[in-house]
């Protein structure tokens, strides 16, 4: 299933198609692909090319440390997460490596290193849903992060599935049309709040 967004001005195929279903199909990502995807996050921008994220992921095959990532989402997520054939987190590291004071630009750069991998799944005809929805003290504990590194979110990766296969209640989430605000209400010029010309 696809879900493009609806576009107010023209966009690139892979940021309208870019979508977050929770559907997925149980089949596995070619490893190549995977690597393909943590290869387009490695080139991602960052603040002094610190290039602080980190992932940690596990595959449907791996089963146990697979479990281990499914036990770290809220039970809300785990309904349709335990679907997908790869889950990961994204970590952020807090210092700078350069000189270990700390990088107030971490999570925003951990952030655009997940949005270049997902648009890089988007080329390969994967999905990616990215989420708030875990438990980040047990994710450390779990996975022994260290005190200089932080949880941001985690994800799922995998081909899209059947809409169908979704319990009932997000079915209708999952075929909603899309929506954003306005580029009035977030683009400004002058001051807060004044609209930039051009939106």
């Amino acid at each position: 299933m696809e879900n493009p967004a609806i576009n107010d001005h023209q966009l690139h195929p892979l940021i309208s198609q870019r979508w977050s279903p929770r559907a997925f199909d149980s089949k596995l990502v070619e490893k190549d692909k995977l690597a393909q995807l943590f290869e387009a996050a490695r080139w991602s921008s960052s603040c002094f090319n610190d290039q602080p994220w980190a992932f940690i992921v596990a595959t449907k095959d791996d089963t146990v440390n697979y479990q281990k990532l499914l036990d770290c989402l809220v039970p809300a997520n785990v309904i349709w997460a335990q679907v997908a054939p790869v889950l990961g987190l994204v970590i952020a590291q807090k210092n700078f490596k350069h000189n270990g004071k700390p990088n107030a630009w971490a999570e925003y750069d951990a952030g655009q290193a997940t949005a270049t991998l997902v648009l890089q799944a988007t080329a390969l005809n994967l999905v990616v849903h990215q989420m708030g929805g875990f438990d980040p003290a047990k994710a450390i504990a779990t996975f022994n992060i260290p005190e200089t590194a932080k949880p941001v979110a985690a994800i799922a990766i995998g081909y899209a599935g059947e809409t169908s296969n979704l319990p009932t209640e997000l079915q209708d989430r999952e075929i909603a049309p899309r929506a954003r605000y306005p580029l009035s209400s977030f683009v400004f010029t002058s001051e807060w709040g004044i609209s930039a010309p051009f939106v």
